[in-house]
């Protein structure tokens, strides 16, 4: 699992998945979300900026990314 953590109060979705480096560019994670391949704690979230605080875990393709704060 990836820990990524936080400089701010939160990160994006999107800037996650780049930030851990589970995509190459903000338009492959715009679509990976957009269509439905990304979870938010457990449950799939199709919003590119959703804000993503402390404690919380992404699935993408396998990998999990979890958000410390």
């Amino acid at each position: 699992m990836e820990i990524l953590k936080l400089k701010d109060e939160f990160i994006k979705l999107g800037q996650a998945l780049k930030a851990a480096g589970l995509v190459d560019s903000g338009v492959e994670a715009k679509f990976m979300i957009q269509d439905g391949f990304v979870k938010v704690n457990g449950e799939v979230d199709t919003r590119r900026g959703r804000k993503l605080y402390g404690g919380e875990i992404v699935d993408y393709k396998g990998k999990q990314i979890k958000i410390e704060g």
